[in-house]
């Protein structure tokens, strides 16, 4: 989806942290050495963090965030430093790979594997109303990027000109090549990868995507979640007599099958719908957002799933305002879900939420929160309310 204007996004969140209530320091604020806006974040554990943002920016961590090296710029000699980094992968610590988001060129991934020293350009989205949304891996090799809903140059790319469906591109050699994801039945819309009218993603936290156990979802601005099952040999394009992807030099992977569902989120203006999907195992999940531009305005801003995103219900107690993330914390047993007027957690399963904080916040991935103007956060376990506090109390966290 096209990238939330900053000046609304600013001020919607001066105002949200206006009225915000003084709140114990839940996350412990680190020196970052940046003022980009951040919206990516990945922490391979609670030692090696990577995160990336505005400018070109791209940070990493490797002792814990207690240190953030400013890694180069991607294509630092052309336009590197006017790429916006929504997205962020790692493995290690010399490992990782990132996602612009943008129209057309702008939408790009690079990837390093040698702490951030040098980037190399894997793919450059090739349509001109291409815009990259998310990037996520199953595993080391196998990958998806995610991208809005786009018409199709039959002379630049054959495969899917023409149509106009979501865009997908997966890899099954750590990124070397990018297969299109295609739809050949091209059935009504919303049906399999043929969008709604207007409905797009979401390039706000990097979480339109979410994989778990052998599932694959995701969270659109038009409410609904789609899910299909996927498999490592789906990665992998067969041999065919039909249009050639220059890209990638095969004919696409056609994955049929979705499944759709109704999220009962904010709806009903292109600032609002599903920001984040995350599953803590095959059927447990959670759905946030609301409405980006009411950072304040509680209803509609999350919901759960207990059967694999088949159904979805409403919060009964919601998070307290409009939430761009969420992450599901393993030692604490509970959801975290973050946003521009501040953090919640949940112990029931996202039935409920309590305030956490009233801070600023874009993207998670525990035990580190990002935000606008470098601000980066690891979060203290001991400053949780009592009931959310883990009993061992342990300094480290997990990935989510």
């Amino acid at each position: 989806m096209r990238l939330i204007p900053f000046g609304l996004f600013l001020a919607a969140a001066m105002a949200a942290a206006q009225s915000a209530p003084t709140a114990p320091a839940v996350w412990r604020l680190l020196d970052s050495g940046t003022t980009a806006s951040l919206r990516g974040i990945d922490a391979v554990d609670g030692t090696v963090a990577w995160a990336s943002g505005t400018g070109g920016t791209v940070l990493r961590t490797t002792d814990g965030g207690a240190h953030w090296l400013t890694c180069a710029i991607p294509d630092a000699a052309t336009d590197g430093a006017t790429l916006d980094f929504r997205g962020v992968r790692a493995w290690d610590a010399q490992t990782a790979m990132v996602m612009s988001s943008g129209p057309g060129k702008l939408s790009r991934l690079y990837k390093t594997v040698d702490g951030c020293r040098s980037w190399t350009r894997l793919f450059t989205n090739p349509e001109k109303e291409g815009f990259y949304d998310a990037l996520l891996f199953l595993d080391p090799q196998h990958g998806i990027v995610l991208g809005d809903p786009a018409h199709g140059d039959p002379q630049i790319n054959p495969v899917e000109g023409g149509y106009f469906t979501f865009r997908l591109r997966v890899t099954n050699d750590a990124g070397k090549t990018w297969i299109p994801v295609t739809d050949p039945e091209f059935g009504p819309p919303g049906k399999n990868l043929r969008p709604l009218s207007g409905e797009a993603f979401f390039a706000a936290s990097n979480r339109s995507m979410a994989v778990r156990d052998g599932w694959l979802w995701i969270g659109t601005g038009k409410n609904r979640v789609l899910r299909r099952k996927v498999a490592a040999h789906e990665f992998q394009s067969s041999l065919c007599a039909g249009a050639i992807d220059p890209f990638s030099q095969s004919c696409g992977i056609p994955w049929l099958d979705w499944q759709s569902a109704v999220v009962p989120l904010a709806s009903g203006n292109a600032s609002s719908g599903i920001f984040a999907v995350a599953f803590r195992d095959a059927l447990h999940g959670m759905a946030v957002g609301g409405d980006y531009l009411k950072p304040g305005e509680s209803a509609g801003t999350a919901a759960w799933s207990a059967d694999g995103g088949q159904h979805w219900t409403a919060a009964a107690e919601s998070p307290h305002g409009y939430r761009s993330s969420v992450a599901w914390s393993d030692n604490r047993k509970a959801w975290i879900a973050v946003g521009t007027n501040g953090s919640d957690i949940s112990r029931d399963d996202g039935k409920t939420w309590q305030r956490l904080d009233g801070g600023n916040w874009n993207a998670l991935s525990l035990p580190f929160v990002v935000g606008p103007k470098g601000r980066i956060g690891r979060l203290d376990p001991a400053a949780l309310p009592d009931s959310a506090k883990n009993q061992s109390a342990r300094s480290g966290e997990e990935r989510p």
